[in-house]
């Protein structure tokens, strides 16, 4: 009689029936088993039932989306920047306009990613390669070879050996092979007979040193050849206008320098002009201005461009940034940006900005909607107006947009390098914050807010968006405590990374820790609604570059003087029969 296990039901109440044996086969597929997040190795710690998991994966904390937005900047062509752009450095602004504010952050990321070392080796400070070959002998100066250290033993001109032991402890750990490899001169391996191999090869191989070297028996040293793939045809004629015929034409070496230019000196190069100008050229051009090129297969012009800078020589870390930090701030980029994505071949040089920063898979949206979409790309025109005179010199701006529910403006965080949305708030909330004097000492208040519950506090923390929980974090340590409690709600999860090096020479990369924080996410606005501002026109009217110009003297009209003469040559009858 055939006999086989009952038949039995999910546990879990899934619905499911199957016999008993295979249950724990159906606890890898059943809806309502708990399970990890699928980002768990990533830092979500939430367990839910298998079923919601496709859910949970739009809001969880551990799907994290960096933004790829990417447009460009072209910079001044002008070797003296026009009057407008000096003209809006020396503004005292209440508040900066969008487009200066981001101008700048552009070029500063810009300048911190310029190398000198990349564009301009030759001009590295020579102490760096000192620096660089002690710290090689260094590394390098527990794996030298036995040979040389026999011959340091073997050399009686050391002077200076101040205690024997020293060099005795240094041998005593290849005493062994120090006795064998006496009988043997000079090791080569394609010299010495099989005895004197065997023994040489029995050392190397007790060798447990890491950089050992594997010597090959009996191998026969190999004819190095020139082979010359490229062979000139009999019929190729070169052209004396473009190429000299070597077989008429001796062509000699010559190596040239500033020394064959008549002036003593070389004009001293701007930093900024100069590494902008190599920068371009090797972003457009695939290479630097002065590299070498072959016309044919015959000659190859090898060029060099000299600069010379007023704080040359670089250091071997310096970028860009550190050259021009103590000099006057300048704008280098043009304020006016383009969209246009690295994927698009450009036909002219510029530069190429990237947003970077990360969301929460369902805060991306409308991070892109928002920031780039309506504000980034609207930017020129729509919410920042300025004058139509600009051109000339003048600085005037207004903000024109702002949402349409509520009483808010657009600023721009330097701190963060992002766009904000800052609400207007009215004078009367910042009452229970001011200061007063006691003893010729400011003492700030105790606010109303931090006097409430902390229940209390989660519950209005909650209403907040992304950006305003990172900033309320940072106000004391009692907010920072109710803001923590909405990391796992609200908050993004990322995993620090940290390079990890062994004894033998390799690394690798290890998970440090998990990183809890808030993104820059701020409140999503649909629509947008003119603000209250006055037309440019009556700006233009106090502009101090609008210049009237007002004619009093009446102008003759050339059109209306030929019709008047022809008039004059017409009769009465020409009339009627031309009417006719």
């Amino acid at each position: 009689v055939s006999v086989s296990c009952m038949i039995i039901n999910c546990r879990l109440l899934c619905g499911a029936s199957f016999h008993m044996c295979k249950e724990s086969e159906h606890t890898l597929l059943c809806p309502n088993e708990k399970v990890p997040c699928l980002n768990s190795c990533y830092g979500c710690p939430f367990t839910m039932s298998r079923s919601r998991l496709a859910k949970h994966l739009e809001v969880c904390p551990a799907s994290v989306v960096c933004c790829s937005m990417e447009w460009n900047r072209w910079p001044i062509e002008e070797t003296e920047p026009p009057k407008f752009y000096q003209n809006i450095l020396k503004e005292n602004y209440t508040q900066e306009p969008l487009d200066l504010s981001m101008a700048i952050r552009d070029q500063n990321h810009l300048f911190h990613s310029l190398r000198m070392k990349v564009l301009f080796p030759e001009l590295i400070e020579k102490v760096e390669e000192k620096l660089v070959t002690q710290e090689m002998e260094g590394a390098i100066g527990g794996m030298v070879n036995s040979g040389r250290e026999e011959a340091l033993a073997r050399d009686t001109n050391i002077t200076g050996l101040a205690k024997y032991d020293v060099w005795e402890k240094m041998f005593s750990m290849e005493l062994s092979g120090i006795i064998h490899t006496n009988d043997i001169p000079k090791f080569n391996p394609y010299e010495m007979d099989e005895d004197k191999f065997l023994i040489a090869k029995s050392l190397f191989a007790c060798d447990t040193r890491p950089n050992k070297k594997f010597v090959y028996g009996y191998v026969e040293p190999m004819k190095i050849k020139t082979v010359r793939t490229f062979k000139v045809p009999t019929s190729f004629m070169a052209r004396p206008g473009h190429i000299r015929n070597p077989m008429h034409y001796k062509r000699v070496s010559k190596a040239v320098d500033t020394s064959d230019i008549e002036r003593n000196e070389m004009p001293k190069w701007d930093e900024v002009q100069a590494t902008l100008l190599c920068s371009l050229e090797k972003e457009l051009r695939g290479h630097l201005i002065a590299e070498s090129s072959s016309t044919d297969a015959l000659f190859v012009d090898k060029g060099t461009q000299t600069y010379d800078f007023y704080t040359a020589p670089f250091k071997a870390n310096a970028t860009l940034a550190d050259i021009t930090a103590d000099s006057t701030f300048k704008l280098h980029v043009q304020i006016q940006t383009e969209s246009v994505t690295n994927r698009h071949n450009k036909s002219s040089s510029a530069f190429t900005y990237l947003c970077g920063h990360s969301f929460r898979r369902d805060e991306f949206p409308y991070h892109f909607k928002n920031v780039h979409s309506d504000i980034q790309t609207c930017l020129n025109g729509w919410f920042e107006e300025r004058c139509p005179l600009a051109y000339l010199g003048c600085t005037f701006s207004q903000r024109r947009l702002r949402p349409s529910k509520h009483r808010a403006m657009i600023s721009y965080n330097k701190d963060l390098s992002t766009l904000t949305l800052r609400p207007e708030v009215s004078s009367i909330l910042f009452e229970g914050v001011r200061t007063v004097s006691s003893e010729r000492k400011w003492v700030p208040n105790m606010d109303a807010l931090s006097k409430l519950p902390f229940e209390v506090l989660v519950h209005i923390a909650g209403f907040l968006d992304s950006f305003t929980l990172s900033q309320l974090a940072l106000v004391s340590r009692l907010m920072r405590e109710v803001c923590s409690t909405l990391l796992q709600e609200k908050g993004m999860v990322s995993l620090k990374w940290e390079k990890k090096i062994f004894s033998h020479g390799r690394w690798c990369w290890r998970s440090r820790q998990k990183v809890w924080q808030f993104s820059n996410l701020f409140s999503p606005v649909e629509n947008w609604c003119f603000d209250k501002f006055p037309p440019v026109s009556e700006h233009l009217k106090v502009c101090p570059y609008y210049q009237i110009e007002n004619r009093t003297e009446p102008v003759r009209l050339i059109a209306y003087e030929s019709q008047k003469k022809e008039k004059r040559g017409q009769s009465l009858i020409s009339m009627f029969i031309k009417n006719k």
